[in-house]
C-alpha cells in the first residue's frame, strides 16, 4: 500500500489509495522528514523543524505533540518507524552542534503508545548521521549513518548494535529496505542504489550498484521500486525527494 505524504504551513496531507484525501494539521510548522504508522492506525511524524515528535491518533485531523525531546539537547529527527513486534517507535535524534562540528546522532527507541523512552544508542565516530532503518526478516533493526557510512544492525535481545556494513560507497546512505531477503539502499549524494549482498551467516558483502534507466537526483525515504535481480537493473525509481 502506497501513501503520498505532502506538507506546507503545517497542513499535512496524507492521500490513501481508496480513501480519498485526508489532510491533517500539525501544530507550528514541523517539516516532517518521515512518517510511520502505529499498528492502531496512528499517524506518527518526525521533524526537521523542532525537537519533537507528533502523533495524530486514529480518526482525527488533527496531530499532537507525542514526544519533545528539547531538554534532551535534540534539534530535530529524521527516521521514524513503528515496530509493532517489539512495541517500539524508533527515531533518528539529531543533536545541536557548534558551527563546523560534525553532526552527532543517536538512535532513540520509545514505547509506541506512551512515548516513554526506553532505548538510546548514541552513534560512533567523529562524524556520524543515523538517517533511516529497516527491520529486517531476521527481525533486526538496521540503521543508515549517512555521514558515517555505515550500515549497523540491533539484533533482537541486544544491548547495542553491531556494524554491519563499513563501505565507501554508503556516504550519503539514505532510505533502506528490505525486498524479500535482499537489502538495498539509496545514496542521497551520489544518487545511486545499491543492493547490499548477505551471505549464509548474514554477513554483508560489498555493495552492488544497481543500474537506472533513469537519473534520479537526490532519493530520499525507502527505496519502493521493482526490478531484475538479475543483472541489477532497476525499472522504477527510488522515490525522490
Amino acid at each position: 500500500m502506497l501513501h503520498k505524504f505532502t506538507c506546507a504551513a503545517g497542513l499535512c496531507a496524507l492521500i490513501a489509495p481508496v480513501a480519498g484525501a485526508v489532510t491533517v494539521t500539525v501544530p507550528e510548522k514541523p517539516q516532517p522528514e518521515s512518517i510511520t504508522v502505529a499498528p492502531n492506525g496512528d499517524l506518527i511524524l518526525g521533524s526537521m523543524g523542532s525537537s519533537k515528535i507528533y502523533r495524530a491518533k486514529n480518526g482525527s485531523d488533527k496531530a499532537e505533540v507525542f514526544i519533545d525531546a528539547s531538554a534532551d539537547g535534540a534539534v530535530f529527527f529524521l527516521g521514524v518507524l513503528g515496530d509493532a513486534s517489539t512495541g517500539t517507535l524508533w527515531a533518528c535524534q539529531i543533536y545541536a552542534t557548534p558551527p563546523g562540528i560534525p553532526p552527532r546522532s543517536a538512535l532513540r527507541g520509545f514505547d509506541l503508545k506512551t512515548g516513554t523512552g526506553k532505548f538510546r544508542w548514541e552513534l560512533p565516530g567523529e562524524k556520524n548521521l543515523c538517517n533511516d532503518f529497516v527491520v529486517g526478516p531476521d527481525k533486526a533493526l538496521y540503521i543508515s549513518d549517512t555521514v558515517g557510512a555505515k550500515i549497523w544492525r540491533l539484533k533482537p535481545g541486544t544491548a547495542a548494535p553491531e556494524m554491519f556494513s563499513d563501505d565507501r560507497t554508503l556516504f550519503g546512505i539514505d532510505g533502506i529496505t528490505f525486498i524479500g531477503d535482499s537489502l538495498y539502499e539509496n545514496n542521497v549524494i551520489f544518487n545511486k542504489l545499491y543492493r547490499i549482498p548477505m551471505d549464509a551467516n548474514g554477513k554483508a558483502g560489498k555493495p552492488v550498484d544497481i543500474w537506472m534507466n533513469k537519473p534520479v537526483k537526490g532519493p530520499d525515504g525507502n527505496v519502493l521500486w521493482y526490478g531484475e535481480r538479475a543483472g541489477d537493473r532497476a525499472h522504477s525509481m527510488p522515490l525522490p525527494q
